[in-house]
């Protein structure tokens, strides 16, 4: 996953006039507060109703749109912040890396997880209970972070073998091929992508291959069905551009080379902010047990009297009164 400019770089951001340049911020921060007003609903939703918490395919969903709330926030950070102040303390853009680049390659991971739930929920069913537990659902959300960490972690130790101290106190532009500049990091960067991304796509056409074939002998509902598949697979195809992104900006900027800023910037928004608005999509609108909830919260419009803890607070008040 490249970050190695979230809107170019110092010759393509001096192309920017003043006026293209508020706007793209503009565009930018209010897709962010936007998109994490609607998970930060989702989240709402989630933690006021015991029926999801006990759910593998709802507790992975919203660890999918937690990582998607916190890349938002620190992806959209770095970008205003490329503008405003170019370039920062070494030690901070380290910091906000990490919690930049972790969720970001949690999300594939976290959607193949989900694939793999939705196949043993219709293909093996039987077992489905025993496997997709609460507890072996929170392993695999560990297991996850684990794995994404192998992406920084290295790129990190390599950097303070590397480096002198004085650079972590100099100011850079903050993006992961400044900071990570070593030869081994970029190699160890390409494999890594390389890696993950044939597992994932072998993930996803086995296990959506399998549900198609399973769905289409046992479901009534199949157009419904193919729908949440197409969704899904979607959603991880968007996720998948994260790691093409640099090579995708290339190869349309050698036939539009007038053209570079703005192709970056809609790289930007296609990879790093259109995948995060699916999620809700997904779950918060097509899934009608999450809907029947979240709708409540969406617009503001929870009535006191149906909130679960009005219900309780007058039940106690009425046992109390008898």
């Amino acid at each position: 996953m490249n970050f190695s400019s979230l809107n170019g770089s110092s010759v393509v951001q001096s192309r920017d006039t003043f006026t293209a340049a508020v706007t793209k911020n503009v565009i930018v921060t209010a897709l962010c507060i936007s998109i994490n007003y609607i998970n930060g609903t989702l989240i709402h939703t989630f933690r006021k109703h015991e029926v999801f918490h006990s759910s593998s395919r709802y507790i992975l969903f919203i660890h999918l749109v937690i990582n998607d709330m916190i890349q938002l926030i620190m992806a959209g950070l770095l970008y205003v912040i490329s503008y405003i102040l170019f370039t920062i303390n070494v030690s901070l853009c380290i910091i906000m890396l990490i919690f930049t680049l972790l969720p970001t390659y949690n999300t594939p991971l976290n959607l193949a997880g989900m694939a793999v739930e939705c196949y043993m929920a219709v293909c093996i069913p039987l077992r489905y209970k025993q496997i997709c537990t609460v507890k072996n659902t929170y392993i695999l959300i560990g297991l996850i972070w684990v794995l994404s960490s192998f992406s920084i972690l290295p790129d990190l130790f390599i950097l303070m073998a590397t480096e002198q101290p004085q650079f972590f106190l100099s100011r850079q532009f903050c993006s992961r091929d400044y900071v990570f500049r070593s030869s081994y990091s970029l190699k160890k960067k390409d494999a890594y992508n390389g890696v993950c991304l044939t597992l994932v796509w072998l993930t996803l056409f086995y296990t959506y291959l399998r549900i198609v074939f399973t769905a289409r002998g046992v479901t009534q509902d199949i157009k419904k069905s193919r729908n949440t598949i197409l969704l899904h697979g979607f959603q991880l195809l968007l996720c998948m551009l994260t790691y093409v992104r640099s090579v995708f900006v290339k190869s349309l900027a050698y036939f539009l080379p007038n053209h570079v800023s703005s192709l970056r910037f809609a790289a930007y928004v296609i990879v790093h902010i259109i995948p995060r608005f699916v999620s809700p999509i997904v779950y918060g609108l097509r899934d009608q047990t999450f809907r029947k909830h979240v709708k409540r919260y969406l617009l503001c419009k929870v009535s006191s009297r149906n909130h679960p803890e009005f219900v309780v607070s007058t039940t106690r008040r009425t046992m109390k009164l008898q």
